[in-house]
């Protein structure tokens, strides 16, 4: 029961961040103002400079990824036999 509240309670949060998302500017205010000015002249350099700045953000996620899905694959347990016979066994 505290598991499927908890799970719509998460759901409602994340499905509320979503909608109230808002367009956000990630370039300095120097870029802007080049990207804008050349915009106005019919350039399209604008365009290239923001698929850089999402290729750099990209860029370290992508690398956390990697090296996280190559920590699990490493380190993962398989088939692990406990031999502990009578003894008790405590988690804590």
């Amino acid at each position: 029961m505290m598991k499927a509240i908890k799970l719509m309670l998460c759901s409602l949060c994340l499905g509320l961040m979503l909608l109230s998302a808002q367009k956000a500017n990630g370039q300095c205010a120097m870029c802007s103002a080049t990207a804008e000015a050349g915009v106005k002249n019919g350039n399209t350099e604008a365009n290239g400079l923001n698929s850089g700045i999402m290729y750099l953000l990209a860029a370290p996620y992508l690398a956390v990824a990697i090296v996280g899905y190559i920590w699990y694959k490493k380190y993962r347990r398989k088939n692990v036999d406990m031999n502990m016979g009578k003894e008790k066994f405590h988690l804590n």
